[in-house]
């Protein structure tokens, strides 16, 4: 019998991909902006009676539709330390948890949206910014920068410069419309600053650091193979400094699993641009091949409807913001 030739490989042609914990819904039930948290008491419970509501309602139609299986839902916070002047994570989250205590709304994982720029040695958003596959418009002549040279990113073709290099010999062209890819009959185009740089110090947008939030959500982002930003325990004392605290904190010792197969962001109306953009960056992101057929795998094992591309795993209730005093 002739012996099978030995087979070797390098280590690093299959690299080990963490698997993380999923649950069937995350639930986003805050992300208010510095001067929300000036309101009063009153106020902010009222908000936050809003969002229970919400939450409530949506829970209620997501076990329809995963019956009989008992849902796995968990919620999240997110507080904005990166570009907010707020009261430290001592005096907010204490005062946080008691005001959603009195609304009846369960908040399981509170997140630091700095870190979703940087955090416990990973760097998602520049993660991030290296799987992004930018849509190719038709007709690009290159003159305008890439967009890991320019920070912006659209979803179709921009108006062309109307400026002429030598006004005495060149002929200004036309006017043209932007025109959003793919469009359905009329265009919606989005044109989105991903960072702002000063003195080579990078500053992330808003909207770039909600969609690395969302891909965190969804379970997504791999350093290296590693999970990142998983959740620890609480805090034995909340430290009166941002920086000192985990990026993900869990509140509830009994809460499903921080990432999820499907996230739900109940929030104000005022984000509603910004989940557009979000929406937009997130379409030309290019999720790791081997994360993404670990969730396929995983989702099919347990019978559940399955969205290939991450975009459309996102779902959102736009809400009224904060009011009154």
């Amino acid at each position: 019998m002739t012996p099978k030739p030995a087979e070797f490989s390098e280590e690093t042609a299959h690299p080990r991909v963490e698997s993380v914990p999923l649950s069937h819904l995350s639930i986003e039930v805050g992300h208010l902006y510095s001067e929300d948290y000036e309101r009063s008491d009153e106020a902010l419970v009222e908000y936050f009676r809003r969002i229970a509501a919400w939450s409530q309602a949506v829970r209620r139609l997501h076990a329809e539709t995963l019956r009989p299986v008992r849902p796995r839902i968990s919620t999240c916070f997110l507080v904005d330390d990166y570009f907010g002047n707020i009261a430290g994570p001592s005096e907010l989250i204490t005062r946080i948890e008691a005001l959603a205590k009195r609304a009846d709304l369960t908040i399981d994982y509170l997140a630091r949206e700095s870190s979703c720029a940087n955090g416990s040695g990973h760097q998602p958003a520049r993660l991030m910014e290296s799987r992004i596959v930018a849509e190719p418009s038709p007709g690009d002549n290159g003159v305008r920068p890439a967009m890991t040279v320019s920070g912006w990113l659209s979803n179709g073709q921009r108006s062309p410069s109307t400026s002429g290099g030598n006004p005495a010999m060149a002929v200004r062209p036309g006017w043209k419309p932007p025109r959003e890819n793919a469009a359905n009959a009329h265009s919606i185009f989005a044109d989105i600053q991903l960072w702002s740089e000063d003195d080579g110090q990078r500053l992330w947008s808003c909207a770039f650091l909600a969609s690395v939030w969302q891909l965190l959500r969804l379970g997504l982002l791999r350093d290296n193979g590693t999970a990142m930003h998983q959740p620890v325990g609480r805090l034995p004392s909340l430290p009166d400094r941002w920086d000192e605290m985990p990026p993900v904190m869990r509140l509830s010792e009994r809460a499903a699993p921080f990432c999820a197969y499907r996230a739900m962001s109940i929030m104000d109306s005022r984000f509603l641009h910004v989940e557009h953009a979000v929406r937009t960056v997130l379409g030309q992101v290019n999720v790791e091949p081997v994360v993404a057929d670990q969730l396929r795998e995983r989702v099919e094992a347990e019978n559940l409807p399955h969205s290939p591309e991450a975009v459309d795993r996102l779902e959102y209730v736009f809400t009224a913001g904060v009011r009154g005093g």
